[in-house]
């Protein structure tokens, strides 16, 4: 439990982010997920209204907040049903921007965390190749020394962010004579280097506003100094940031489920059959009742692992099954209230959908 000065603060801080939602994102989500993507000024939007990497130490240019702050900025995207928004403000917020915080030189701090503060910079991370999917330790993009450069040969697919990026933070391999991830360097790349150049933006079923994309790397050459941590010791920075990773993704799985169900609920006070609204019906209330039970457990797990990930007591496994939990939970919920929508539920013009 968060104390109540700093549940205030919260709250307050909640306010602003959906006046900023209802003002900013909500009249234009539906054509950029049309489009396909957002436009990028909207990053600049989000860094202007303090939404992007918020507990960002004051000295990098951030606001140096609880690590509530920046969970409940992914909590209220998805809440909102801007999947398409929430998702890559976390791979910029949650991810790339703490990558270079905790593993980052000075140079590289200062040189980075202030712009992605205010979305003048906007991060992604190039791990997923064509042959390796997620299989990290069989990654083929190489990174050979060159005198005082590394020299970056490869490609990546399925990367969030990819067509706006300023920054990509790419895993390649260093040391071809040993085995797996052992041989494994990160090396921030920025987007305007010669060599470097972004392939199609891909069509999902999904999340369609989020640029996701194929990035090739030719003969890209960059200093030593743009190795984020130490060289051949990238996979280890990969797992230490697993955590806030897979917790930004169980918070954004209840927020989304909670948004999912208040729709679902004006829905049914709404929609007449037989003569009465449908939440007047047995089965409604059940359903509801399932969904709303299911919401509730997940988020208390959630935010207890929240609060541990604050005081840096937050485990593996525990980490782990939140995120496992509350995202079948999500897909369970959307299931559940779709059915209630009925036909309704497969238009695009219902959120549920």
């Amino acid at each position: 439990m968060v104390n109540p000065e700093l549940q205030e603060e919260l709250e307050l801080f909640r306010d602003n982010i959906r006046r900023f939602i209802d003002a900013e994102i909500l009249p234009h989500y539906e054509e950029w997920e049309k489009q396909e993507i957002v436009p990028r000024e909207i990053w600049n939007k989000l860094g202007e209204q303090g939404l992007l990497a918020v507990d960002v130490p004051e000295e990098y240019g951030g606001f140096g907040t609880s690590f509530h702050f920046a969970m409940l900025i992914i909590e209220e995207f998805g809440r909102a049903n801007c999947s398409s928004l929430s998702a890559p403000m976390a791979v910029h917020s949650d991810i790339c921007a703490h990558y270079v915080l905790n593993n980052g030189s000075e140079e590289q701090k200062q040189k980075y965390l202030p712009k992605m503060v205010t979305g003048e910079c906007l991060g992604a991370i190039a791990m997923t190749e064509p042959g390796a999917g997620s299989d990290l330790q069989s990654i083929r993009t190489t990174a050979k020394r060159d005198g005082d450069d590394y020299i970056i040969n490869g490609s990546k697919i399925f990367i969030t962010n990819g067509q706006l990026c300023d920054l990509v933070i790419v895993a390649a391999r260093t040391n071809l004579d040993v085995k797996g991830a052992a041989g494994t360097s990160l090396f921030l790349v920025d987007a305007d280097t010669p060599g470097f150049t972004r392939g199609r933006n891909l069509d999902k079923i999904g999340m369609k506003a989020s640029d996701t994309s194929e990035l090739f790397f030719e003969e890209v050459r960059v200093p030593a100094s743009a190795i984020l941590g130490e060289l051949d010791r990238g996979f280890a920075v990969l797992m230490n940031e697993l955590p806030r990773e897979r917790l930004s993704l169980a918070v954004a799985a209840v927020g989304a489920a909670e948004g999912i169900l208040a729709e679902t609920i004006e829905y049914v006070n709404e929609r007449q059959a037989f003569g009465s609204p449908i939440s007047k019906f047995q089965n409604t209330k059940f359903e509801l009742a399932k969904v709303a039970t299911d919401i509730r457990l997940n988020k208390a797990f959630v935010n207890e692992c929240v609060g541990l990930f604050e005081k840096g007591e937050l485990d593996a496994q525990s980490v782990s099954m939140a995120k496992y939990a509350s995202t079948e939970m999500q897909s369970h919920v959307a299931d559940r209230c779709l059915q209630l929508h009925g036909g309704y539920g497969y238009m695009r013009e219902y959120g549920v959908s």
